[in-house]
């Protein structure tokens, strides 16, 4: 699909829904991919004031207010993704800020590491089939689709939310660009995993196969997740076990 119409499809799906921080990166991306600089800046702004933990988005926001020669702009957002990326502990996007800041001779501000997480348990009326935890119950379905109804009625609103951090961890690693539907159906892909809502249930619910993955991020995800989900082993690197 060319950049004109992605950027259709996208602005429609954030008309539907303006708190779709996904259908913003994916915007912003395909603003990129036509050179609109200042649309794509302004875009990747508003996913990060929608999810600050994309900080990915902060990256290239501020690559994008470079390109279109608003270097004060660029100073704000990219001072402001350094301190996001460094406390949640995102080093690709904490490097690349941090070289983006040094190539307008901004400076790089002095900030702690991430903390580790913390222990304590959630509680709630929810028993989410993930974890066998209780928790609550998410607000709404986060798809309109039937994928989306099974994750309402199953997995509650911390496992998800323990998603979305893990998930945005996974884009920034494996350097996804969700404009792209091959890069789509690998974010979506990891996200299953991690739910539990494997290749049976898709074809159960959504009434079709899945989406097709390829093998190499195939193998990274089925790799990661076995190991927890956790990304610790591949801080920073997790893009070098997929060819370019």
């Amino acid at each position: 699909m060319d950049p004109e119409k992605r950027i259709t499809q996208f602005q429609r799906l954030i008309a539907d829904d303006p708190t779709n921080d996904m259908a913003y990166f994916s915007l912003g991306n395909a603003f990129l991919a036509s050179d609109r600089y200042d649309e794509a800046a302004d875009t990747f702004e508003q996913c990060a004031k929608i999810n600050e933990a994309m900080t990915k988005a902060y990256q290239l926001a501020g690559d994008a207010y470079i390109k279109a020669g608003k270097v004060d702009l660029a100073k704000v957002i990219l001072t402001k993704g350094y301190i996001e990326a460094t406390t949640r502990g995102d080093m690709l996007p904490k490097k690349a800020i941090a070289e983006l800041l040094e190539s307008i001779n901004a400076e790089v501000p002095s900030v702690e590491d991430a903390k580790p997480p913390s222990s304590a348990k959630p509680t709630g009326d929810f028993k989410c089939a993930k974890s066998g935890e209780m928790g609550t119950k998410l607000a709404r379905a986060p798809f309109r689709n039937a994928m989306g109804l099974w994750i309402l009625e199953n997995i509650s609103n911390e496992t998800f939310t323990e998603w979305i951090h893990l998930g945005t961890k996974i884009i920034n690693e494996l350097r996804l660009d969700l404009s792209r539907d091959d890069h789509d159906a690998v974010y979506e892909y990891a996200m299953r995993i991690f739910l539990g809502f494997n290749d049976e249930l898709y074809q159960k619910h959504m009434g079709t196969l899945p989406p097709a993955v390829d093998g190499q991020f195939r193998s990274v995800i089925e790799e990661m997740m076995s190991m927890g989900g956790h990304l610790e082993s591949f801080q920073g690197n997790l893009h070098t076990k997929v060819d370019e």
